[in-house]
């Protein structure tokens, strides 16, 4: 976690390390989240690069024996 500053323009840059750690690249669009009394950035992903990440997963679930 890093310390920024906000400027007059109301802008911040994100730290190296964490650009680094999410893969944020120059121009890419990030979601701002209003959450509980804080910011939250989000880098966007479309839903075409996003396709397939689920790929192989385990969706069985166990049910207790009086549910169908």
């Amino acid at each position: 976690m890093g310390l920024v500053t906000v400027s007059p323009k109301f802008q911040v840059v994100i730290p190296r390390a964490v650009r680094e750690a999410l893969g944020i690249k120059p121009g890419q669009k990030i979601q701002v989240v209003h959450y509980d009394n804080r910011v939250e950035l989000i880098p966007f992903k479309s839903a075409k690069r996003t396709r397939g990440f689920l790929r192989g997963i385990d969706a069985t679930v166990e049910r207790e024996s009086d549910r169908a």
